[in-house]
């Protein structure tokens, strides 16, 4: 248990560093990590589909479906030969992804009907099972808000699932970043994650940094994650996203974070969570990476040697080579890892399918 050691004043003053005590700061965040080893996941990122019930100000993934056109959705068979050509890539994780609620649309619903399927959920529990049958592959889901009961459907099929919290404040919904976005309500998001924990099912979440939220609403995210894992310990790595400008979004004018200021909020991460790892995703960051396991990361995330991001297209994923260089220049080793962790590979937190699959892995 390690929130009765900070308080919201704390963190905000840690986050405030100036000068020195940024040094510092930096070099206690480092000092939380386990050995030298910086942890990444090989992936393919499928995105079954970008209709959304959500329009963020600072999204790029989502579309209308007469945006779509013929590619309202990915076929199962899509999907899996997608998959076939990832693992020729030494692949290990099924990264599937989608708008959040996108059944609530009329042509998303209509679709699935055809299909046979009810929602995207039975959707995604179809496609993480022919997954898991027909290739070697592990998935690891992003559906959004969704409810417990689906959330306890999938876990049958997912080795791990997430979903970024973003941040706790309902003041966001508000601004340009949330206020045409129902589900980045911050207490339907904490909902979900709570579910995943009273769950056993391993969980991927984190901040978005620089959407208009205060060092106070910062601080109190991570103390509100802090509070969950101290709970039901079911978080096995957060994720400190830097808000990116991109052509043609609303927040398109909106400043981007300064790099000190994701600095100080990775440190400050890794000296909240010294259990969980604290992950920066290196697309965002090309030139800076580096900086950020000075300060405590040690996970690179996902990296696909095959498909792109494709919320942040704009942004492709550096060479896993290049990668491995420039952890090796900090002093630091590349380690792939599955998509669950270590720590979560048993019967408590995996069915017995996915801890059968895991049994034929072979990690290099």
């Amino acid at each position: 248990m390690f929130l009765s050691r900070f308080s919201k004043k704390d963190v905000v003053s840690l986050l405030e560093s100036k000068g020195g005590d940024i040094i510092n700061l930096l070099r206690d965040g480092n000092s939380q990590r386990e050995g030298s080893n910086i942890t990444f996941s090989k992936n393919a990122f499928i995105p079954l589909t970008e209709v959304c019930r959500n329009t963020c100000g600072y999204c790029t993934f989502r579309k209308d479906p007469q945006e779509l056109g013929n590619n309202l959705l990915m076929f199962p068979s899509e999907v899996i030969h997608a998959l076939k050509e990832s693992e020729q890539y030494g692949c290990k994780e099924a990264l599937f992804t989608f708008g959040e609620r996108s059944d609530e649309t009329k042509e998303i619903k209509n679709l699935l009907e055809k299909l046979g399927f009810a929602n995207m959920s039975e959707y995604l529990y179809h496609i993480c099972e022919e997954t898991l049958k027909k290739t070697s592959l592990l998935p690891h889901s992003n559906p959004g808000v969704i409810s417990r009961k689906e959330l306890k459907m999938l876990k049958e099929v997912n080795a791990s699932m997430g979903m970024m919290l973003e941040n706790c404040s309902p003041r966001l919904m508000k601004t340009e970043a949330h206020k045409k976005s129902p589900g980045k309500n911050p207490w339907l998001r904490i909902q979900t994650i709570e579910n995943a924990g009273k769950l056993k099912i391993p969980f991927t979440t984190g901040l978005l940094i620089g959407i208009g939220e205060t060092l106070e609403e910062r601080a109190q995210s991570l103390l509100e994650l802090r509070r969950i894992q101290n709970k039901y310990g079911h978080i096995q790595e957060i994720i400190i996203q830097n808000f990116r400008s991109k052509p043609g979004i609303p927040m398109e004018n909106h400043p981007e974070p300064s790099l000190l200021e994701v600095l100080k909020t990775v440190a400050v991460a890794k000296i909240i969570f010294p259990d969980v790892s604290i992950q920066v995703p290196p697309n965002l960051n090309r030139e800076t990476t580096q900086m950020f396991l000075l300060a405590g990361a040690d996970d690179w995330g996902g990296v696909s040697p095959l498909t792109r991001d494709y919320v942040n297209p704009e942004a492709p994923w550096p060479e896993i080579d290049e990668l491995k260089r420039l952890t090796y220049e900090a002093g630091f080793l590349m380690k792939e890892r599955l998509p669950v962790y270590p720590q979560y590979i048993n019967s408590e937190f995996l069915s017995k399918q996915i801890l059968e699959k895991i049994q034929n892995i072979d990690l290099k």
